[in-house]
């Protein structure tokens, strides 16, 4: 029996049931032979996850794996409304869970090479999703060679963005696969986009490479720390923060390789006055709106933390003894966040130790 609303029926969707018999018999429907059956039956379904028992339902009652042949279905506009039925499972952490224990990755990472544009990019708002789960970023590591080289091939402003997301939130997991497919050369292109938005995305995949020492190594030896010091004094905070994190890994190399390692490297580009400047301004931003004060708070950290190693080479100390008053009004100010001051701090005792 089927729900009546007292609206006409949608021609594009198939009949719904009443509760709980909904979903199994929608499912049902998408095991027959003609394709416009199946549309009509995934356009209901998609409906039906704005319910929240029955996205649960679908979950936990074993139809997932149901959807597997669908997403090799020869009718492009059937995978299209299958990519869309898991995006919104992918909106739910229950749903997230679900699909990368699943067999349903391995089909849906084929759909990357789809001739459809928007189906193409749903998969990679599910990949994106399930990237935020530390098991699905470890589920999505064997991927990160192929999402390397759709990056590269890449031109449209939301899947470069939504790429290097997935590619940010699996290499802070595991660095390695992404070092080993260029990635330090690749999202070092990025961090020129003409996109704030592709370049926050980089400078954060970046800093997520920078983590390990070779990652570190690379960073120094491609030229890409003049291009992270730019960012610096981009407008957008999260570029900002994302581009001082990748500062903060780097400068704790201290060998004199050629080229030369992180911390000479950046006392080369005068970065010691950038900064301190932007402790300066993030201390006049900081009564601003709650919602972007944590990303402030990350930039004053990473920056002071810079600033830690940087104060350990003899020109760093020597410029930084200059500006110890502005380093101790943010060690000694009780009103300082904790972790900002105690960072605060470890600089002052840095640049003023003797031996």
């Amino acid at each position: 029996m089927s729900r009546d609303t007292g609206d006409p029926p949608d021609p594009g969707r198939a009949p719904v049931a009443f509760g709980l018999r909904a979903v199994p018999r929608l499912f049902e429907q998408l095991q027959r032979p003609d394709s416009g059956s199946r549309r009509r039956a995934l356009a209901s379904l998609c409906g039906l996850m704005l319910d929240p028992e029955r996205l649960h339902q679908t979950v936990s009652g074993g139809f997932l794996e149901q959807l597997k042949v669908l997403l090799k279905d020869e009718d492009p506009s059937v995978r299209g409304e299958t990519c869309e039925l898991l995006l919104l499972l992918s909106g739910h952490s229950v749903g997230r869970e679900a699909l990368f224990s699943s067999s349903l990755l391995p089909p849906l990472s084929e759909l990357l090479d789809d001739h459809s544009s928007s189906c193409r990019t749903n998969v990679h708002r599910v990949l994106n999703r399930l990237a935020l789960l530390p098991a699905g970023a470890d589920a999505l590591l064997s991927l990160v060679p192929k999402l390397m080289l759709k990056l590269k091939e890449e031109e449209e402003e939301e899947v470069q963005v939504l790429l290097l997301s997935t590619l940010s939130c699996v290499s802070r997991l595991d660095a390695l696969p992404a070092l080993s497919s260029d990635g330090v050369s690749l999202f070092g292109q990025k961090l020129s986009h003409l996109s704030p938005s592709v370049r926050r995305e980089a400078a954060a995949a970046m800093m997520a490479l920078s983590v390990p020492e070779d990652g570190k190594r690379q960073v120094c030896e491609k030229a890409v720390l003049p291009v992270v010091v730019r960012l610096l004094q981009e407008e957008d905070v999260e570029i900002q923060a994302n581009a001082a994190g990748v500062i903060m890994y780097t400068v704790i190399i201290t060998a004199d390789p050629r080229p030369p390692a992180g911390k000479q490297q950046c006392l080369d580009l005068d970065i010691v006055p950038v900064l301190l400047r932007l402790l300066s301004i993030q201390r006049q931003e900081e009564d601003e709106e709650a919602e972007r004060r944590p990303r402030r708070k990350a930039l004053v950290v990473y920056a002071l933390r810079a600033l830690t190693s940087l104060a350990e080479a003899p020109d760093g100390r020597r410029l930084l003894l200059e500006q110890l008053p502005v380093l101790k009004s943010r060690s000694e100010a009780t009103e300082e966040d904790d972790d900002i001051r105690r960072a605060a701090q470890t600089v002052v005792r840095v640049v003023t130790w003797t031996p």
